[in-house]
């Protein structure tokens, strides 16, 4: 008799703890790492504070930087752009010139970059376009990159059969064009043009401009010095 009237109040004793769990919960259980639980996004330099307390947030990085999350790089930290080759700040932003319409970019036919860097600029373009963009584009430029050979994608365009500027080619590439989409994510405002660069200078054959701009003097005094060469003759003659 007691076997059974344990058995039965330890059957209703786990029906009752079966149906209690399965009702309502209008106190939640505590919860010890509620940020963990329940993470807070912050924005960038956003006072950081605690979602759930009222005290001022007390970690020291925080408080040196004003509770700013946005903290300073620590010590010993390498420069996204530790070649130095090229500085934001230094490119123009007008909109007329380069953003208001793919046409419009082909009036703008030298980069930004500084021209002493042109071999440079264009080196690392060529390592960018074999990374980023010959997967379509083709090593060589001519749009029959693996992703076209294979079948599929197509109507990607031989460089050499169209009228290009270093800034068309750089418009392209930060705001996408037709089946192509921008890449302004994947380069950055400087690699772009030194892509553009190297589209350019590899498949169009003219076109490193800054390379050119440099080149000018030289060539101006190679025909100075060619020009007076007979004057020195015929003098010696005479």
């Amino acid at each position: 008799m007691k076997k059974n009237v344990l058995k039965i109040t330890a059957v209703l004793g786990l029906t009752a703890v079966l149906l209690n769990s399965c009702g309502p919960k209008e106190n939640t259980p505590l919860v010890y790492f509620p940020d963990m639980y329940f993470p807070v996004a912050y924005d960038p330099l956003m006072k950081a504070q605690d979602a759930y307390s009222d005290h001022e947030n007390e970690i020291p990085a925080f408080v040196r930087n004003n509770g700013a999350t946005g903290l300073s790089p620590v010590e010993g930290s390498v420069s996204q752009n530790k070649d130095g080759i090229f500085e934001e700040g230094l490119l123009p932003k007008n909109v007329d010139e380069y953003n208001a319409g793919y046409d419009a970019s082909k009036t703008m036919t030298v980069s930004p970059l500084n021209a002493a860097n042109a071999a440079k600029d264009i080196e690392r373009g060529k390592q960018l376009f074999d990374k980023t963009c010959a997967a379509c584009h083709g090593v060589g430029g001519d749009g029959q990159g693996p992703i076209v050979q294979t079948g599929a994608f197509t109507g990607v365009p031989n460089y050499a059969d169209r009228e290009l500027t270093v800034a068309s080619v750089h418009y392209v590439i930060t705001n996408g064009r037709n089946a192509m989409g921008s890449y302004a994510g994947q380069l950055n405002a400087g690699d772009r043009w030194r892509v553009a660069m190297y589209v350019m200078n590899a498949f169009k054959k003219g076109a490193a401009a800054p390379a050119a701009a440099t080149a000018t003097p030289a060539a101006s005094a190679t025909a100075t010095t060619a020009e007076a060469k007979p004057e020195t003759t015929t003098a010696t003659k005479k």
